[in-house]
């Protein structure tokens, strides 16, 4: 279990798995009753929370100062993020000055893979952590050059669950959901899509094979949670499939430049948004 979200606090016996959580190295059994948390392990959490959230608070100011946008983008393993931000980054060319965090168990290859299209890329390795914390973010933000970048993509450990509960400092966040997982994942994991901006469909150009998936019922599911959060289809392979994508992204920022205006004092800040 990870010992770094709570979900290895609820005093549980062994075998027992209090909570949804999804991790590549273990079997999770289905049980029909989980032992409440003792009331200890639910004041760590709350202490842990409350920690990151000052961090992620004094990000957000970090990434202010230097009007910078922050995304976070979440998705289960496999959903299509790294393919995604290779396509954006080509297709926004010089326009957008990009970085990026990418955060994995292990390994490098994602920021390699990023770092290969000419933007600076930062690599978080967790080890046994199935998410992104605003501390990790904040010792990789040192290693970014914040002052050459405006757009910054942190893309977090693939996993619907714990991440949606950390803020990082992070302006928006955008979760991707793949043609080839089920359209009821909105339903499935609430907490994730209810903390979402956007929701991407990414690898639309398998819908033609794939007659398990209707994007019609994924929209559904997803308004079902009482927000009214934008669903954009993609295709990472296909250009012209991202434009809608590229146009929130370049709306997010003339928003931000405005909001930094602002704050600035600069005189166009009195712009509506």
């Amino acid at each position: 279990m990870c010992n770094s979200c709570g979900c290895a606090l609820n005093g549980a016996a062994p075998g027992v798995h209090g909570h949804d959580h999804h991790h590549d190295h273990e079997r999770v059994t289905v049980i029909t009753e989980v032992a409440a948390p003792a009331p200890e392990s639910v004041e760590v959490l709350q202490r842990l929370l409350a920690a990151n959230d000052e961090a992620a608070a004094h990000n957000r100011e970090h990434l202010d100062r230097h009007g910078v946008l922050a995304v976070n983008l979440m998705s289960s393993p496999g959903a299509g993020k790294t393919a995604l931000l290779e396509a954006t980054i080509d297709a926004l060319g010089g326009r957008v000055r990009i970085g990026v965090i990418e955060g994995d168990l292990e390994t490098e290859n994602d920021a390699a893979r990023i770092r290969a299209h000419g933007v600076p890329a930062v690599q978080i390795t967790t080890g046994s952590a199935c998410h992104l914390d605003a501390h990790l973010v904040h010792r990789a933000l040192h290693q970014v050059p914040l002052d050459e970048i405006e757009l910054l993509f942190i893309e977090n450990v693939g996993n619907l669950v714990c991440p949606a509960s950390f803020d990082l400092g992070q302006h928006h966040n955008v979760t991707l959901l793949s043609v080839t997982e089920g359209d009821d994942k909105p339903s499935k994991y609430p907490v994730m899509f209810r903390a979402a901006d956007l929701v991407l469909l990414s690898k639309c150009d398998l819908l033609d094979l794939l007659d398990d998936f209707d994007p019609q019922r994924a929209a559904a599911a997803l308004q079902a949670l009482g927000r009214s959060t934008p669903l954009i289809q993609t295709a990472a392979r296909r250009a012209a499939s991202i434009q809608p994508w590229l146009q929130w992204l370049e709306t997010a920022l003339a928003r931000h430049r405005i909001l930094a205006a602002r704050r600035n004092g600069v005189p166009h800040a009195a712009l509506e948004l």
